[in-house]
């Protein structure tokens, strides 16, 4: 019998269950690049509706939604601003450069956190002939290398509102944004007042195998329609996959506390021998970001110890480990977890 193994590497990898397949090989088909594919028509109205935009586009990844989203607000030369560590920037490949020749510029947040002062500091809208002109600010929630750090609705409302005046427009990177409003309360449609273009994730904690939607009004939906299927993005009868969509939202999306609560678990039995690696209050959703910075061994090294032991991890770089929690884990996996992590941080720290 093979070794069970802890995957808490991402929630990328929750696997479809086997309720999700069945109403997947249900699903009603058409030819979605013609339109005529029903569930994922339904899908994409459902999705609009519940943050309160107009219309919606179905894509099989989030890095395409958020493309789709970025080139409909900024045009070639232009600028687009976001946090430093934040997905648009650096795990896209560079893509609004390579598709859309946007350039970008970046502002530094501890954990990611969002301040809007921050953002509109560096903004330069309206620079003339001469200067890069500022023309969208893009607000990850939950930020991901930031350890799943929720954005502040505050903050968001009051650069919304300076944007405003400033002309400049807002995407919201909500690949994660599910997990925000199940940690705060805070209505879908609330979030998404805010934003000109949002992006969402189906195959992260909610489950689904494939899909992202981008959201916006329907002019732009429309627009970015074409530039999906010259991405090479166009899909067929792909309606067997929004229906997991479907599924996802209708039955995973209150499963998501539970990954919340275990994440928070993991960070405390970590927290009560190296304090200094992960402050537990961080910890809002479900993800856990290990600050290695303090210590002698590498993420890498002790990535490889836990494997040893049955538990997998993400090294972010040389002192950054990341742990994430999803709904393939089981309780046994949370408390290995709980056993093994605590012990080789302490071996490490007497090392």
């Amino acid at each position: 019998m093979s070794k069970k193994i802890a995957d808490l590497r991402s929630d990328t990898l929750t696997k479809p269950s086997e309720e999700m397949r069945r109403f997947m090989s249900e699903a009603v088909v058409g030819d979605d690049v013609y339109g005529e594919d029903p569930t994922v028509n339904s899908l994409e109205e459902r999705v609009a509706e519940l943050f309160g935009h107009e219309a919606a586009l179905f894509c099989p990844t989030g890095s395409l939604a958020n493309q789709l989203a970025i080139r409909m607000l900024v045009a070639p030369g232009e600028e687009l601003l976001t946090e430093t560590n934040s997905h648009i920037v650096r795990a896209e490949l560079g893509a609004g450069a390579a598709f859309s020749g946007i350039t970008t510029r970046t502002w530094l947040s501890p954990r990611g956190e969002l301040k809007a002062d921050d953002a509109l500091n560096i903004a330069k809208p309206d620079s003339g002939p001469y200067l890069v002109s500022t023309k969208a600010i893009a607000v990850e929630n939950t930020h991901n290398f930031g350890g799943g750090t929720i954005q502040s609705i505050v903050e968001i409302k009051k650069l919304h509102q300076e944007c405003q005046t400033l002309g400049i427009s807002m995407h919201l990177d909500g690949a994660r944004i599910w997990n925000a409003h199940i940690a705060t309360g805070v209505a879908l449609k609330e979030y998404g007042k805010y934003f000109d273009t949002l992006s969402v994730c189906l195959s992260k904690g909610l489950g689904a195998p494939i899909g992202s939607l981008m959201i916006s009004t329907s002019d732009r939906i429309s627009k970015a329609r074409q530039w999906r299927k010259r991405y090479g993005g166009g899909m067929r009868q792909v309606g067997i996959m929004a229906a997991a969509g479907h599924y996802a939202l209708e039955n995973n999306l209150k499963l998501l506390k539970t990954d919340h609560v275990r994440a928070k678990v993991i960070a405390e039995a970590i927290a009560s021998v190296a304090p200094s690696v992960i402050d537990p209050k961080t910890v809002e959703t479900n993800i856990v970001g290990l600050d290695l910075s303090s210590m002698k061994i590498t993420a890498f090294e002790l990535a490889a110890q836990l494997k040893e032991h049955g538990i997998l991890t993400g090294p972010l770089g040389s002192k950054y480990l990341r742990l994430v929690t999803h709904y393939d884990l089981d309780e046994s996996d949370i408390n290995l977890v709980k056993q093994v992590l605590p012990e080789v941080l302490k071996r490490a720290l007497v090392a």
